[in-house]
């Protein structure tokens, strides 16, 4: 049996599973809400580290956060 592809998830669904806003990530990271929504919208592409970070933050694996094609 072929393993299956890990349920991918977006970083706006991830935090709001997580019961958060983007103002509490903001606060949890010690950076700017707008950059919360910049990763959210696709606009900037979050770094390896700060997805392990959102992974933890959102109690998800970081295997399961979908990242999009960065946006213009």
């Amino acid at each position: 049996m072929l393993e299956s592809e890990p349920l991918r998830i977006s970083l706006s669904a991830a935090r709001v599973n997580a019961g958060m806003t983007q103002d509490d990530v903001a606060r949890t990271m010690h950076i700017s809400k707008q950059t919360v929504v910049n990763w959210e919208k696709g606009k900037v592409i979050p770094t390896f580290a700060v997805l392990t970070t959102l992974s933890g933050i959102y109690n998800i694996p970081i295997d399961n956060i979908f990242i999009p094609e960065k946006s213009t």
